[in-house]
């Protein structure tokens, strides 16, 4: 089952407005000081995780607002101090902050108290479905009698609250684009530096960053076999329903099959605010789960994987930063089309052959896997298409990000070079 969906977080949001005017009226006493505080709706990863040891190696005191035993040994390991967000230290903590780091929204910190802070809204991923304001989604309330003006609420709400954020990173014009309409933000506030999350993607040569990831994956799943080619399948979420791409048992079998004569093993990641019933009928060492409960952030992981198996994530651009190639599996796109939106087509994303079923994403990907040149040409594609969403591949773009902050009058620590 799914986990969340916009229509209980927003009914949870209505429900709890009178704890943010009370947060509001603290902040309106409470000065602020030149701590950061960094969050992240995904664990302690994303670009968040980059522009902290950034900021923590120029000397500035930052802290992360965590939200669960995992988090807290997971920033521990890296030497990262935390507080738990909810609570009274939570909410101080925040209140208290000069700087403000987010990936998802202000739920990644305590959400009582982000007024007044400059906040820094890092995103987590170049969007292809439509997000925020330009989604009905997002102010989705339960059916009930005048949810019409519930909607509205929610959406004079995301808009007040969006207007808080001070620095949007966007990877390229075309990204810049669309954020800006969704967060219903100026130009001045939506700035191409690239985005510090796919940074790891960049930096280093391309046998560094795969002998890292390697490393990374070993750990996180035991051994793997430096010989298999690994395939990840990463669908996106579906607003809180389940994903209609589960395989079949008929499916499974087609899927082990491939990966049995290719030499292959499928590494499966469910979105982490979403479920699905995943594992083969039958186990098989072909086929590994690579949750967010075993690994908080993948693209650290991404340079050890050979082919990428999606539907609306945005993993679909990152990946063209390594000359990935994609197998499109998509099964409601029409509907996902109607009801979600894209930015533009899928089609021109995807190309015109798409899977419809994991059967055909299965001899799309087994045709991947036995053709050098059909491989080759496939990665092409996909390095064209991140070329056109991905200005930088410098692994700078922590540090334009950082810059840009403190261009907008942020004190760096005394003696602190960029």
């Amino acid at each position: 089952m799914a986990s969340f969906s916009f229509g209980s977080g927003n009914a949870a949001k209505l429900l709890r407005i009178p704890l943010y005017a009370l947060g509001r009226i603290g902040t309106l006493v409470i000065p602020r000081g030149d701590r950061w505080v960094f969050g992240c709706g995904a664990g302690i990863g994303d670009g968040a995780l980059a522009l902290q040891r950034h900021a923590a190696a120029l000397g500035h005191d930052t802290l992360w607002l965590t939200a669960s035993d995992r988090e807290d040994a997971d920033a521990a390991a890296l030497g990262v101090r935390t507080v738990r967000k909810q609570g009274l230290r939570g909410w101080w903590a925040t209140a208290r902050a000069g700087v403000i780091v987010v990936t998802h929204g202000f739920g990644d910190v305590n959400r009582y108290a982000d007024a007044g802070a400059f906040v820094v809204q890092l995103w987590h991923g170049i969007p292809l479905k439509r997000i925020g304001l330009d989604s009905p989604a997002t102010t989705q309330v339960p059916p009930v009698p005048g949810a019409r003006y519930l909607r509205r609420l929610v959406g004079l709400l995301y808009r007040s609250a969006a207007r808080r954020i001070r620095v949007l990173p966007a990877a390229s014009h075309r990204s810049r684009g669309r954020l800006e309409s969704a967060f219903g933000l100026p130009g001045d506030r939506v700035l191409v530096t690239g985005e510090p999350r796919v940074d790891v993607l960049s930096a280093r040569s391309a046998d560094e960053r795969r002998a890292a990831a390697s490393a990374l994956l070993r750990e996180k799943l035991g051994e793997v076999s430096d010989t298999a080619r690994l395939v990840l399948y990463a669908p996106t979420w579906r607003d809180g329903a389940p994903d209609p791409a589960v395989p079949t048992a008929e499916e499974w079998m087609r899927i082990v099959q491939v990966l049995e004569a290719h030499d292959a093993v499928l590494l499966v990641r469910s979105h982490p605010l979403g479920a699905g019933a995943y594992a083969p009928p039958v186990p098989s060492r072909r086929v590994r789960m690579l949750g967010a409960d075993v690994l908080a952030d993948v693209t650290p992981a991404l340079p050890a994987v050979d082919v990428l198996v999606t539907d609306y994530s945005s993993l679909a651009y990152d990946v063209g930063l390594l000359a990935m190639p994609v197998v499109y599996l998509a099964p409601d796109a029409e509907d996902y089309g109607r009801t979600r939106g894209f930015y533009g087509r899928f089609e021109e994303v995807a190309g015109p052959g798409a899977a419809a079923s994991w059967s055909e994403a299965a001899t799309d990907l087994e045709g991947l896997l036995a053709d050098e040149a059909a491989f080759a040409a496939r990665a092409e594609r996909s390095a064209t298409l991140s070329a056109e969403m991905h200005a930088f591949r410098d692994g700078r773009n922590t540090r334009r990000v950082y810059e840009a902050i403190r261009a907008r009058a942020i004190r760096a620590p005394k003696g602190a070079a960029a």
